[in-house]
């Protein structure tokens, strides 16, 4: 059968208006909608066609094809598949709720829970378990979820008959409508509970604190995020348990800073160590290690103690340590040490001497500079 042409479905002009087709469209779907029409085939093909016209009209560009080209300018199976699903929306928008209403309540995943947890530095190189107290919604045990006293079941809803919707009738300036809703005696799970549950007061569900073991892996930093399947909270009317993620908050070290999977550390060293070299030990995450510094090493060097640093979370190897060579200026010499100084800069004063005579590059002593420096 050939399809009438939409100005004709809606009554209206092809110089009708937004405000023209949206007032012919309340109109036609009130008469033909099929919750006011149970069961007359009739009434739902109309219903299907006047949405069908107004869908196309009410839409700037396709209207402007289809008054160039008609019911050609558009697949001819592009309607056939819809279902009153997306009508329904449409007459939700002008008449301010629906004729379907709700569906009946369902099993549903309970909610996902977020616990934040904070860890030394070492538990998170190394990886731990900790057992933490999480309080959450569980089964009833007594009742076994139902609700209902021990002995005794839920009835169906002698209001909505076990649907969970009820139909209310309401009158509007357009005429009179019949909707459908969640049956507030249920609230829309069909059957209701005569005698509830002592332990959980007809919830089904009570509040406990559970004792939950948690493995942390190696490798785990701050803002790592670890997920718990089915740790959340009870599910509805069967539905399954939620799922609990753990927020990690690393600890900072005293002395320890960390870089993805890399630490850094700064080592010092007195000014003897680092003009004639010394064997130091230097702490690590894996414990101390023995470490030749060079001779002549400069304050602010990095050396790298490979495979000392923190296994990466994934599996993908393990960092380094890279150690910073700070020269720390000693305090409160003695006098004999402050003696012993003076005659060591004397000797550079000597090679410096050496330097000028040979026309090289001139710097001062050792204290010499030491003075200069805390004039400036």
């Amino acid at each position: 059968m050939a399809k009438r042409d939409y100005y004709e479905v809606l009554g209206v002009g092809k110089d009708a208006n937004e405000t023209d087709l949206k007032k012919a469209y309340r109109k036609l779907a009130r008469q033909y909608h099929p919750d006011v029409n149970p069961g007359d085939k009739e009434a739902e093909s109309k219903f299907k066609e006047v949405t069908e016209a107004y869908e196309i009209l009410s839409d700037p560009d396709k209207k402007a094809r289809y008054d160039q080209l008609g019911h050609a300018g558009f697949d001819p199976n592009g309607f056939g598949g819809q279902d009153f699903g997306g009508f329904g929306d449409i007459f939700d928008m002008f008449f301010g709720g629906g004729f379907g209403g709700q569906t009946r309540k369902g099993p549903r995943k309970g909610a996902d829970l977020r616990y934040d947890l904070t860890i030394e530095f070492e538990e998170a190189a190394f990886g731990t378990e900790k057992t933490i107290n999480l309080p959450r919604w569980e089964i009833c045990s007594e009742c076994e979820g139902s609700g209902a006293k021990k002995g005794t079941r839920s009835e169906t809803c002698s209001r909505c008959r076990g649907t969970g919707q009820v139909a209310q009738t309401q009158r509007t300036p357009l005429g009179q409508f019949q909707t459908i809703r969640t049956c507030p005696e249920c609230e829309g799970e069909g059957k209701v509970i005569k005698q509830p549950c002592l332990e959980c007061n007809g919830k089904g569900k009570i509040r406990k604190n559970k004792k939950v073991q948690i493995k942390i892996p190696a490798g785990v930093d701050t803002e790592s995020r670890l997920r718990m399947g089915g740790e959340g909270e009870a599910g509805e009317l069967g539905g399954p348990p939620g799922d609990l993620y753990i927020f990690i908050t690393v600890k900072k070290h005293k002395f320890f800073m960390r870089h993805e999977d890399d630490i850094y550390y700064e080592q010092p060293i007195n000014f003897v160590e680092a003009a004639l070299g010394a064997e130091v030990e230097i702490p690590t995450l894996h414990g101390k290690v023995k470490f030749k510094v060079p001779e002549g090493v400069q304050t602010d060097t990095v050396f790298r103690l490979k495979g000392k640093g923190i296994k990466n979370v994934q599996g993908y190897g393990t960092g380094d340590q890279h150690v910073k060579v700070k020269i720390v200026t000693p305090k409160n010499l003695t006098s004999e040490q402050k003696e012993l100084l003076k005659k060591l800069d004397s000797t550079f004063n000597e090679e410096q001497n050496k330097v000028e005579e040979t026309g090289a590059n001139k710097e001062k002593g050792f204290f010499e500079r030491v003075k200069d420096a805390f004039k400036g």
